[in-house]
């Protein structure tokens, strides 16, 4: 993409975003969480101009001969965009899967392949409208640095449901929008379940990886890898966590790639990492974001354990037997809260001091086989 009518100076600033939320909703845009930046608007002569104009605003609201692009730049994991026509108010996401940090072009286009067919699925699957909604594609272009377009929706983010919990002590929103979450979860999973089980060996290997990583970056060392390695093991024998079917997850459950209408409408973005897996990768991946968010900002490694309780026995209420459900998710959990805490805990940005905090209620968790 190239913004000719941009200053070199905000190009330099279109190159050096470093983003961590995706498809941003137009009123989340205006919050303090989640920001957009004015980048410029889109050369007529730059070819996405064109293809924004006569490809994709047609499926909206029909084509306009006049299409006028504002740009901003949004706060996402890759290069994602907001394009707006000022003439229309017509709304667009753009994602490029091939950036200046990521050149591979074989691997953009398959992830641009991946994410555009998971989207495509789960809508196919009913996940459209109300009250569950997975954002609708409008478009994928190769020829364009790996570029996918999506419809871009309104709602709030859960994340900032969350910070209004522990800031503002809303704790009946986060309450009731944790019970829709659970719906959601509930409907995307059962409705992919295929009957054959899961395995757990991937699981495994996922922990490995994370175990790896963390020892590179000198976050732990030898003494607390082999106890990492050993529970990892402890987990691996239990038969718990082979006895469940495979679904669909979503693959990337954080409080980011998940918006909340009215009542009980969510909607649900970021389907790149979708796969088939335990319906425990999500919701105990759910459950180890709210410990990292209320740990970290209160300091209180309980805090959110009436959240996560309450979240778990909604998503329970959605299978035949509630009690036998719950005691079954609930006994996979720790495991997937673990690995979460310890995904968390890799990222350059998290501090040293609260990163061996994760690490040590990453294990306490694992301890719980």
């Amino acid at each position: 993409m190239r913004l000719r009518s941009v200053n070199t100076r905000t190009q330099d600033g279109i190159r050096s975003l470093r983003t961590t939320l995706q498809y941003v909703l137009c009123q989340v845009l205006e919050s303090t969480t989640m920001s957009r930046n004015y980048l410029g608007h889109l050369s007529e002569r730059d070819p996405l101009h064109g293809y924004l104009q006569h490809d994709i605003q047609p499926q909206i609201n029909g084509a306009s001969c006049s299409s006028k692009y504002r740009v901003f730049g949004l706060n996402g994991s890759n290069d994602v965009y907001l394009y707006e026509d000022r003439n229309t108010g017509t709304k667009v996401i753009g994602k490029f899967f091939r950036t200046s940090r990521k050149r591979d072009a074989i691997k953009a286009d398959s992830r641009l392949t991946r994410e555009f067919d998971n989207l495509c699925m789960m809508r196919n699957s009913g996940l459209t409208g109300r009250p569950h909604h997975v954002a609708r594609p409008l478009g994928r272009n190769y020829s364009l640095n790996a570029l996918l377009v999506t419809e871009c929706c309104e709602g709030q983010l859960l994340s900032e449901v969350i910070l209004e919990a522990i800031h503002h002590h809303d704790h009946g929103k986060l309450y009731h929008k944790l019970t829709a979450l659970a719906y959601f979860l509930s409907s995307f999973h059962n409705r992919t379940a295929i009957g054959v089980g899961v395995d757990f060996h991937q699981d495994c290997a996922y922990m490995d990886s994370l175990i790896n990583k963390l020892s590179e970056i000198r976050a732990i060392g030898e003494s607390q890898a082999a106890e990492l390695y050993w529970l990892r093991d402890q987990w691996r024998n239990q038969p718990r966590m082979w006895q469940d079917q495979q679904v669909l997850v979503h693959g990337d459950a954080t409080p980011e790639n998940f918006m909340f209408g009215n009542e009980l409408q969510v909607i649900a973005f970021d389907l790149e990492r979708t796969k088939r897996a335990d319906r425990v990768f999500d919701a105990g991946r759910i459950a180890g974001e709210l410990k990292h968010f209320f740990m970290q900002a209160t300091g209180n490694k309980y805090a959110a354990d009436p959240f996560i309780g309450h979240f778990l026995w909604e998503y329970a209420c959605h299978f035949p037997n509630r009690d036998s459900a719950f005691q079954s998710i609930t006994g996979r959990t720790p495991f997937h809260m673990g690995i979460t805490l310890l995904r968390i805990a890799r990222n350059s940005w998290v501090e040293g001091e609260y990163r061996h905090r994760l690490i040590g209620e990453a294990i306490e968790c694992l301890r719980r086989y």
